[in-house]
């Protein structure tokens, strides 16, 4: 897997610009300088999170006795279905939007926003943590690659810092519905990765006559 198709998977299932209006939304109270912290941590809890399933998601699959070829067709399934419901139904924002207010009703009980719902499930989606055990298959991959795979999503997470950081100027040229077509396109994308990687899958069991 070259690099620029593992940056394509990790930037649409992390979805860096799906998350800016949900940064805005929960952040609109906080000053500059809060605002600053919270999208820092939210970074910083997102990168702990994906690197947990970088290192430890294919010890549990081998723990389970489970085969790597099931494991991608499912993984490839899951992040089918997540891909339609960036293309079908509600967008990030709107459906982390309602979590919040859900949330805010707990009052001081509630987590810090940089946890819920900005690092999970915004930026550490279920998606991105499939999405990170395949791409780091220790059958297919070398620990080079594998360390390339984790700057690769060092990176993307950086991007999203960036973007939280630049959130109003960009949300003020692009709008929520701006974002929302862009999460939608890189939900098609996201489509054809998944079925991509359970076509791959099929045709290795196809060839090998086994899982």
């Amino acid at each position: 897997m070259d690099l620029l198709e593992r940056f394509v998977t990790l930037w649409v299932v992390i979805d860096p610009i799906g998350t800016i209006p949900v940064f805005i939304a929960v952040t609109a109270a906080m000053s500059a300088g809060k605002r600053r912290a919270t999208a820092l941590l939210a970074t910083a809890v997102s990168i702990g999170v994906l690197l947990f399933f970088l290192v430890f998601g294919q010890l549990l699959i081998d723990a389970l006795g489970i085969s790597l070829l099931s494991f991608q067709i499912a993984g490839g399934i899951v992040l089918f279905l997540f891909a339609l419901t960036m293309i079908f139904g509600e967008s990030k924002q709107e459906i982390d939007k309602r979590s919040t207010e859900i949330d805010n009703e707990l009052g001081e009980d509630r987590p810090s926003p940089a946890i819920f719902p900005l690092a999970v499930p915004s930026l550490a989606s279920p998606g991105a943590m499939l999405a990170i055990v395949m791409l780091t298959d220790n059958n297919r991959f070398e620990i080079s690659d594998q360390a390339i795979t984790a700057a690769v999503m060092v990176g993307v997470l950086a991007f999203a810092y960036l973007f939280m950081l630049l959130a109003d100027p960009i949300i003020r040229v692009i709008g929520n519905s701006g974002a929302a077509i862009i999460s939608r396109v890189m939900g098609m994308i996201l489509a054809s990765v998944a079925a991509d990687a359970v076509l791959s899958a099929l045709l290795e069991i196809t060839r090998t006559g086994s899982l």
